[in-house]
């Protein structure tokens, strides 16, 4: 069953932009939320061991990919996002190959743009997306953050 169809575990959040779109910098605060949080980071192994293990790379890069539709007709632009966003969440993500995340920013013409994040349910829940989401604006909107250190972990088994 798990290797027929769509992966039910593969979530995807879009976010409709508006006015002009630094791209590089964007990428570049995506980045900067993979380097600030390692769980976002995170990789899932199990073949040939006794149990499974989470592995978490000191760093890695950013999937990001740009497409710009803004060339074709209305009609076909919405046609051919949409089948972007189809096959997007019918590719699947390796537990044992992160990140389990990936970012696309399409261009949809002059001044709109839509940002697609595509990850895997293991990384982060619909609690989560919010926090992640503010923080990759407010990164985007001023690299250098302002942002609260990160706490681990550990920090939240304690509360618990």
């Amino acid at each position: 069953y798990d290797q027929q169809g769509p992966d039910v575990y593969t979530l995807q959040v879009c976010f409709d932009l508006e006015g002009t779109i630094d791209a590089p910098a964007l990428r570049a605060a995506a980045q900067t939320l993979l380097a600030r949080h390692a769980n976002l980071r995170a990789g899932f192994r199990h073949e040939g061991l006794s149990r499974p293990v989470q592995v978490i790379p000191a760093d890695a890069d950013v999937p990001w990919r740009e497409l710009d539709l803004s060339g074709l007709g209305e009609a076909e632009r919405a046609a051919e996002a949409e089948l972007f966003l189809v096959r997007d969440r019918e590719e699947r993500f390796d537990p044992a190959r992160p990140p389990l995340l990936r970012f696309t920013l399409l261009t949809l013409g002059d001044d709109r743009h839509r940002l697609v994040f595509t990850h895997h349910h293991l990384l982060l829940d619909g609690w989560s997306l919010p926090v992640l989401a503010r923080e990759l604006f407010t990164l985007y909107g001023n690299p250098r953050g302002d942002l609260p250190a990160v706490r681990p972990y550990s920090d939240h088994l304690k509360w618990l």
